[in-house]
């Protein structure tokens, strides 16, 4: 069965990891406009639905009753509240990951609503999210998925105790390098095809 509209664009969004206030000034609508599409309340008319699908780089047929496709690549998230983070990590996880769909987060609850839509396979989570620790995002994540493999990053190396209590794979210092990143691949406690290095 098909998703919804209101799901469907939500979902896009979150995989492009943008807000709804900033689809809402591409658009030049007001946020509660987006608000209202993606609770169901509303659908927006024939025009601003093609330039969604532009903003969202998809197609207008991509918006409409999509039904669920197997996931043939893993996906793969990045949570940290500093948007720096993941701009430079990006670019670090596709190199070396280039079989696996990455996504990236800001807000963890954002995160938390991707995974349980999307099987995550592998989490970059950083430790420090402001009021929600990524220790406690990190047993979230394996409650949801439990052969979930995360890796904490974080610039506190005295983080490194508490984190191995969580059921973590791994742990490794800021900034996300591409040796780490390899490193921690080797080391993952469920393996995962597709996350295969160049």
């Amino acid at each position: 069965m098909g998703e919804s509209f209101a799901a469907i664009l939500r979902r896009k969004r979150m995989e492009r990891n943008m807000s709804q206030q900033q689809l809402a000034n591409l658009l030049f609508v007001d946020r509660s406009s987006v608000a209202g599409w993606e609770t169901g309340r509303r659908v927006p008319d024939a025009t601003l639905i093609a330039r969604i699908a532009a903003c969202l780089e998809v197609d207008v047929a991509d918006l409409f009753d999509s039904p669920e496709q197997p996931e043939e690549k893993p996906n793969v998230i990045l949570v940290d509240d500093e948007r720096i983070i993941l701009t430079g990590g990006f670019p670090i996880l596709e190199e070396v990951m280039p079989g696996a769909n990455i996504v990236g987060f800001t807000r963890p609850s954002d995160a938390l609503e991707f995974a349980r839509n999307h099987r995550v396979s592998l989490a970059f989570l950083d430790i420090e999210l402001g009021k929600i620790s990524g220790l406690d995002l990190c047993r979230t994540l394996l409650e949801i998925y439990p052969h979930t493999n995360v890796i904490f990053l974080t610039a506190f190396m005295e983080y490194a105790f508490n984190a191995w209590d969580t059921g973590a794979s791994g742990f490794t210092l800021k900034p996300l390098t591409a040796q780490a990143v390899r490193k921690q691949l080797s080391r993952l406690r469920y393996p995962v095809r597709g996350l295969e290095q160049p």
